[in-house]
């Protein structure tokens, strides 16, 4: 997913506020499913963030273009774990690790077969 750095990503200095990085990450994570016809709801569940490991490389600033390429790492019964890294031209911003977890009504529950066969498909 490509996106401009806007002024509202930032701080007054024009750098990127660090927990926008994850909001980048997050709408990378829904536009793979919304380029596919898709919505991130899925079958009466939806992924939560799990677990997070973050790396704040360099920064980026207002009116970059930047952009978040995904890879999924391991998907289990009920959880996926998708490396996240936040590019300008050739240079690397940022990286992630998330664990996501798949819940109904607020508990854990097995991934479907054809959900399982999307990731497969949508994630490289």
């Amino acid at each position: 997913m490509k996106t401009r750095v806007y002024y509202d990503d930032t701080d007054a200095g024009g750098v990127v506020y660090h927990a926008n990085y994850l909001k980048f990450c997050e709408r990378a994570r829904s536009d793979i499913f919304y380029e596919n016809g898709r919505s991130p709801a899925v079958n009466g569940g939806h992924f939560v963030v799990r677990h997070l490991e973050a790396d704040f490389i360099k920064s980026a600033k207002l009116g970059d273009l930047i952009e978040v390429k995904s890879e999924m790492i391991e998907l289990k019964n009920a959880s996926l774990i998708l490396k996240q890294e936040v590019w300008r031209d050739d240079v690397k911003l940022f990286a992630m690790t998330s664990t996501l977890a798949y819940v109904k009504e607020g508990k854990p529950c097995k991934i479907d077969e054809e959900t399982k066969a999307f990731f497969k498909s949508a994630i490289y």
